[in-house]
């Protein structure tokens, strides 16, 4: 009897125990649906056209859980993160090193505001994914004003937002943003961008078993 409770507890401490990588991105959303949204992404963006030449730039690039397979996909040098938490970022160059992608160069840098920010480079494509749900009016604003500074004359910016009116949430130290499309739009053009919706990420290939996650829509703003 003794024996046989510890090989069912042996078999569910290995059930439960989470792969290295499973460790490594539960730091940037669940642990168990880091390939999905990292193929989500890239899937994504080829279909928006994202080309070896462009030049991109990931805001909240984390672990790189969605930067990896773009950092395969762009030239060298040519994908640029940044990450205001340090410690996720050290997680993301440890990634970099475990996928062999040192080669590739790109760039990596932790931040604390987006005044601070600033690029020799133009950029072709900024992402943001599931980034702008925690931004606070002020910062999302500061955000948009960057963004409008580096994208170059054609570019896009593109990110998911929580579109509707729900009380604010939270997620580990940041809130849990709900705007109307409205605020969004009334922000771009203070930013001198325009915006518009692409569909909800569901629409767009995200099918996972949260609805609320599916239901994001993607927004992407350009240059005026």
């Amino acid at each position: 009897m003794i024996y046989l409770l510890k090989k069912i507890k042996n078999k569910l401490f290995k059930k439960n125990k989470l792969t290295k990588k499973e460790q490594r991105h539960k730091l940037v959303g669940s642990a168990k649906s880091w390939k999905l949204k990292q193929d989500f992404q890239i899937s994504f963006l080829l279909n928006q056209g994202l080309k070896p030449s462009d030049k991109l730039l990931d805001i909240g690039c984390g672990t790189l859980r969605g930067g990896i397979p773009i950092i395969k996909h762009l030239n060298e040098t040519h994908y640029y993160g940044v990450d205001v938490r340090e410690d996720v970022l050290i997680e993301g160059i440890k990634e970099l090193k475990h996928e062999g992608l040192q080669y590739k160069k790109p760039k990596l840098c932790s931040f604390n505001n987006f005044n601070e920010l600033e690029f020799d480079d133009k950029f072709d494509v900024i992402f943001a994914f599931s980034v702008l749900i925690h931004l606070q009016d002020s910062i999302l604003e500061d955000c948009l004003f960057f963004v409008s500074k580096q994208l170059n004359d054609s570019g896009s910016f593109m990110a998911n937002v929580n579109i509707g009116e729900r009380p604010t949430g939270s997620w580990l130290e940041f809130p849990v943003m709900f705007k109307s499309i409205e605020f969004y739009e009334q922000l771009a053009q203070k930013a001198g961008l325009s915006v518009k919706q692409l569909g909800t990420i569901k629409s767009l290939g995200h099918n996972s078993n949260d609805e609320l996650s599916n239901n994001q829509i993607m927004l992407e703003f350009k240059r005026l």
